[in-house]
């Protein structure tokens, strides 16, 4: 076997390790996009990466990705077999698997410019020229990504099966120093003319070249540990009907497909930015969504990683009653999170995005349209978070189908409001009148994860366990009205108050305004009786005084 079964000390010491390294790693990509964002700002090297990124970025986060579907593969086949059948095994994935992805690769380099045409068709209007000529650019130099992304996420399967668990989580950092260092030797290069439009050029092909640059040296720095392992060097071993190398395609297949419907929806958004007659609004929904997942993430990793084996126990235990009110608790206190923290992203966006973006090439311009995509985005927090508090419920009734159903029905949908949202988009010109832009492909995104949530509420009726719907107003309603007074109060003290110029003034603006708007949320809450606002703050109490949580529910609040 590779590793014996881990004990619960050993768990937490992996969960220790794995933490510690992913911080890192979300670290370093905080400061790539800060670098980023004053180098170009929304300049066109920078817009032509976001729609040049699209196909080999998916195959990056998809076959390399800690959790992807190669990853989970390998380790679920691994973890079953001993050392040297594990070596044998890896052999032959790689060579599989490297074939077929090479052919990838092959086919991103030759068919560059159908790639953007099919991916970014907009970007052939007048006056977008140059992000077309640097996007189809970039999509060569990135190719390689796809044969790394495929090699990296099966190295870091067979690494974790080895009980290996540091490298894999803190490789990401490599990416990132790589993109920097290319930054700065930019930087070294121009100077303050790097953000220059007829600098764009040399930046487009720096960045292309340090993006691969980054997932080489993620699949560079596995070769030492696995030799040292003893999962072997890279070496060719064409044994196609080898059990296991089936056995880990079967895993790997339904996988990759369910994994890759998550990441229509971005695909859709960036087709129709390209048709936008704005340029920089890849680059502008790169921005605003960085500084959204900081508040998602966190929450949700309250939430949702111990709501799914609450609920999958009181399934095993036959609590229908108990997973109502554990399924209300997470929805309720997703919500109850959300929504103040959506509307500070709101009413703050401005000071928000002039204190962290406000640098270098990153001018009043892209400052106005990350402000306007921020607010969108602000607005379809609660909604998102909800939906995957739902489809977690899903999962504990060991029901996949139905959310893959809706999830499917969702990306028709997203298409639809894409399109009418940005006016009805056609060559001639919209033919819609209510057009809201670049934010209408984040209002659109709301709008299916709304549909999706809804959706999925009342398909629980079916297994027997539907949620009452009108305490959910109620308290709903209840937190809206916290919310609306939050909104106030973070709104007045931003624009009432004379606060200092620069970051310092700007930060002192945030803490102060946003402060004070969530303790307004958190006091009219209370107030009017919403139990999972109380228990939103017990739990923050207790990770703040760093104490496990008992489980979440009711009962542990």
């Amino acid at each position: 076997m590779v590793h014996p079964h881990p004990s619960a000390r050993s768990l937490g010491r992996i969960g220790l390790i794995v933490g510690a390294a992913t911080s890192l790693s979300k670290v370093g990509g905080l400061v790539r996009q800060l670098a980023l964002a004053a180098a170009f700002g929304i300049g066109p090297a920078y817009d032509a990466y976001n729609y040049a990124y699209v196909v080999p970025g998916f195959l990056l986060i998809l076959l390399g990705g800690i959790n992807g579907p190669f990853h989970s593969a390998m380790v679920s086949v691994l973890a079953k077999r001993d050392r040297q059948e594990v070596r044998r095994l890896l052999e032959n994935v790689n060579t599989m698997v490297g074939t077929a992805l090479a052919l990838v690769t092959v086919a991103l380099v030759l068919g560059a410019e159908l790639v953007i045409d099919v991916t970014a068709p907009g970007l052939a209007l007048a006056g977008k020229e140059t992000v077309r000529q640097l996007a189809v650019l970039q999509v060569r130099l990135m190719a390689p990504l796809a044969l790394v992304a495929g090699l990296v996420g099966l190295g870091f399967g067979a690494l974790n099966a080895a009980d290996a668990f540091w490298l894999p989580s803190l490789s990401p950092l490599l990416s990132s120093g790589a993109v920097l260092a290319g930054l700065g030797w930019l930087w070294w290069q121009l100077g303050t003319d790097i953000g220059a439009p007829e600098q764009a050029v040399l930046g487009g092909i720096v960045l292309g070249i340090s993006t691969t640059a980054g997932g080489l040296l993620q699949w560079l720095a596995q070769l030492p540990a696995m030799g040292r392992l003893g999962l072997g060097w890279p070496r060719l071993r064409w044994h196609w009907r080898d059990a296991g190398v089936w056995e880990v395609l079967r895993v790997m297949g339904p996988a990759t497909l369910s994994s890759g419907m998550l990441y229509i929806a971005v695909f859709t958004d960036l087709f129709f930015a390209s048709l936008l007659p704005q340029t920089g609004v890849a680059a502008g929904l790169t921005y605003a969504n960085l500084l959204v997942q900081t508040p998602l993430g966190i929450v949700s990793s309250m939430v949702l990683v111990p709501l799914l084996p609450a609920l999958s126990r009181l399934v095993r235990a036959g609590d229908g009653e108990g997973f109502r009110r554990q399924l209300r608790w997470g929805l309720m206190v997703s919500i109850a999170a959300m929504l103040p923290m959506g509307a500070m992203l709101m009413v703050l966006a401005e000071p928000l995005i002039r204190t962290i973006y406000g640098h270098g090439a990153f001018d009043t311009r892209a400052a106005e349209l990350v402000s306007a995509l921020l607010v969108a985005y602000g607005l379809g927090m609660p909604a998102y978070l909800a939906r995957d508090v739902l489809v977690r419920a899903f999962y504990a009734l060991e029901d996949a189908v139905t959310p893959f159903r809706i999830a499917a029905v969702s990306i028709g949908l997203n298409v639809v409001l894409d399109w009418g949202l940005t006016g009805g988009l056609t060559p001639a010109g919209p033919l819609l009148p209510f057009n809201f832009g670049a934010a209408g492909l984040v209002l659109a995104t709301m709008g299916v994860n709304v549909s999706a949530a809804l959706s999925l509420m009342i398909s629980l009726k079916r297994h027997g366990q539907s949620l009452p719907w009108r305490p959910l107003l109620r308290d709903g309603l209840a937190l809206l009205l916290a919310t609306a007074a939050a909104a106030l109060a973070g709104a007045l003290t931003s624009h009432l108050v004379d606060w200092p110029q620069g970051f310092v003034g700007g930060v002192l603006e945030l803490l102060v305004s946003a402060g004070l708007g969530l303790v307004s949320y958190g006091l009219l809450a209370q107030h009017l009786r919403v139990a999972e606002a109380a228990a939103l703050l017990q739990l923050l109490r207790r990770r703040l005084r760093g104490r496990g949580d008992p489980g979440p529910g009711p009962e542990a609040d």
